[in-house]
């Protein structure tokens, strides 16, 4: 790389004065904006293994140096702080820019949609990967998918949910298309980054809130002051996580400084899998020893979830193409994958 692209005071991408002696490659820091704490297991913990693994991997050519939500910027603006050349690149999710366009959503989590192995089918071979870059690069910037996680938890509830009557005029955090569902059910629904959420629960700004898995829920103390926690998380059956750099670093980037980032990325996805998978009972034991009740919603609230997902789906596909497009692939491709899933996977 033979220039340094800057973006005012961020200092978005710095060389050191060193260069690899066979390349004749100037040494790259990265610095990344995140959106959740280096202490919460799985998202903050396994990816926090990703520059060690580009360290390596570089031989210490590229450096990515992760700071702490807020930090650089507010953990809820990291991507747009990438778009808007305040930092070179963030940790986060591509639902966090739902707000400037809800088809980000498509490429973060999706209500009743599919689990791990389905949803890395439909990105890397059925169209949803290409669709994402198109829309981020739009917005200078460049996404590499770098983290997936199984099911979530469905949220956290001060009393016991009987009815659909009892959601009714609820205030709760809650994250992406799932929040438009719970909406379409009496629900006032505000998304906040994990470092508020427990507070706001506290001072009554919120009455219950989803967040995430159970191990990453736990340390956040959600259980102190709602004890009724439901499951399936039927709002995201799998959540992608990316790490996103600012086109203009990344177009400035070598080809091979590029590979070695994508690669411990894709290492990492499989690390957050396998620690997303290993870590959850046990946590709902400790929180079950708390006092935690652990509840599957009842079949007909299920049902009524479904159903007003399906309304959120006709009402986004109509007033905006870009959700339409997306929403039209991701069906496509899992209305072909279902004699797949029927006929090979256990009921």
């Amino acid at each position: 790389m033979k220039t340094i692209v800057a973006f005012g005071l961020a200092a978005l991408i710095t060389s050191s004065a060193a260069t690899n002696a066979y390349s004749g490659e100037q040494n790259v820091t990265l610095n990344v904006a995140s959106t959740f704490p280096g202490n919460m297991p799985v998202l903050g913990s396994v990816s926090r293994g990703l520059p060690e693994k580009v360290l390596r991997a570089s031989g210490g050519e590229i450096v990515l140096k992760f700071h702490e939500p807020g930090a650089l910027v507010p953990g809820a603006d990291t991507v747009k702080a990438v778009a808007s050349g305040q930092v070179s690149a963030a940790w986060a999710g591509a639902g966090w820019l739902a707000g400037e366009d809800s088809a980000f959503n498509m490429f973060s989590s999706v209500p009743f949609g599919p689990g791990i192995g389905e949803y890395l089918a439909w990105m890397y071979r059925g169209g949803g990967l290409e669709m994402a870059r198109e829309m981020f690069h739009k917005r200078d910037v460049h996404n590499i998918p770098c983290g997936l996680i199984p099911p979530e938890a469905s949220g956290w509830f001060q009393k016991e949910i009987k009815s659909l009557d009892d959601l009714k005029g609820l205030r709760m955090r809650f994250f992406g298309l799932g929040a438009k569902v719970m909406q379409k059910l009496g629900v006032e629904t505000k998304q906040l980054p994990p470092g508020e959420i427990l507070q706001a629960l506290k001072s009554g700004v919120i009455d219950a809130t989803e967040f995430s898995l159970p191990a990453m829920d736990r340390p956040l103390g959600f259980h102190t002051v709602a004890k009724f926690y439901y499951f399936p998380g039927w709002h995201q059956q799998a959540t992608f996580f990316d790490l996103y750099i600012n086109k203009k670093v990344w177009d400035s980037l070598p080809d091979r400084h590029k590979a070695i980032i994508e690669l411990a990325c894709g290492d990492t996805m499989r690390d957050m899998i396998a620690e997303g998978e290993a870590t959850q009972w046990a946590a709902m034991k400790e929180m079950q020893a708390e006092g935690v009740r652990l509840k599957r919603w009842p079949a007909e609230i299920l049902v009524a979830f479904d159903g007003a997902w399906k309304e959120v789906v006709a009402e986004e596909s109509a007033k905006n193409p870009n959700f339409k497009r997306v929403h039209q692939s991701y069906s496509e491709f899992r209305d072909n994958y279902a004699i797949w899933r029927h006929f090979n996977y256990l009921q």
